[in-house]
């Protein structure tokens, strides 16, 4: 059984003559690191709410583990399955210290104390926090912000975490910061990750890129088959990794280079 099963969803906003969403289709295996791009407008975001039950489908259905997203019964059990990181840390951040902010959701479910020590440390163990856990939350930087966010998440030991543009608002040290976060989750700890992103260097980390354009998922595959596409990407507004436009145009002067993802792997090809 796969971890989450989205079979042909469908969403509309109310108010709304056309579908946010419509004949949506993917599947996402235990472990997997999953990106999803796409122009503004294109649907991620709405996606990313109903896998975390924000929002339910008009049609279709959701199936996390073993259960249906419409189960309004089974809502705060497939949350815990699945967390959510939205784009905004501040937006997400509830307490005035570290280690208080990682177990206030584990307060909200009555998770025992000796039990939540445990789960706090750990968590920011894991997002390399541990010696901030006395600090304010306002002092710290934005990027270590969202790994807090992050640590929040994986104190409720979720199966996977859906990232909402999760880097959108760092600067290029703290965007590093929390991909290389989101890299050791998923590698070392086996946590299933789904990225969306707009920068297509983090996107092309995952093992499997989804493409959306106008409400639906026009293209999937590995990095490598995804950003070879590159006209048809610029054609929906997208950018495509400069390491691979830079192959792709010294392919087109004769030189002969393999599927190519990153600057290293340019390097040594050319070499």
């Amino acid at each position: 059984m796969s971890l989450i099963e989205v079979n042909n969803v469908e969403f509309k906003y109310h108010g709304q003559t056309e579908p946010a969403l419509k004949d949506i289709n993917l599947r996402v295996e235990k472990g997997d690191f999953i990106s999803i791009i796409g122009a503004n407008g294109s649907g991620k975001s709405t996606l990313a709410k109903l896998l975390n039950v924000l929002l339910r489908p008009d049609k279709g259905n959701i199936i996390v583990g073993k259960h249906n997203t419409k189960d309004k019964d089974r809502i705060w059990e497939i949350r815990k399955n699945v967390g959510m990181v939205f784009q905004n840390p501040d937006n997400q951040i509830v307490a005035t210290m570290v280690e208080d902010d990682v177990a206030f959701g584990l307060e909200n479910i009555a998770v025992p104390s000796e039990e939540i020590r445990k789960r706090v440390d750990h968590a920011l163990d894991l997002v390399d926090l541990s010696q901030y856990k006395k600090h304010e939350t306002h002092k710290l930087s934005g990027g270590q912000k969202q790994r807090l966010a992050i640590a929040g998440i994986i104190a409720m030991e979720p199966s996977c975490i859906v990232l909402d543009e999760p880097t959108a608002m760092l600067d290029p040290q703290g965007r590093k910061e929390v991909i290389e976060t989101i890299q050791f989750l998923n590698k070392e700890k086996d946590i299933t990750i789904i990225l969306i992103s707009h920068f297509m260097e983090e996107a092309s980390l995952a093992d499997k890129v989804y493409v959306m354009n106008k409400a639906t998922i026009k293209m999937e595959g590995t990095p490598a088959e995804v950003f070879q596409e590159i006209d048809y990407l610029r054609d929906i507004n997208l950018d495509v990794p400069i390491v691979m436009e830079v192959a792709n145009g010294l392919r087109k002067k004769g030189i002969k280079l393999p599927n190519i993802l990153t600057i290293d792997g340019l390097v040594d090809s050319l070499c």
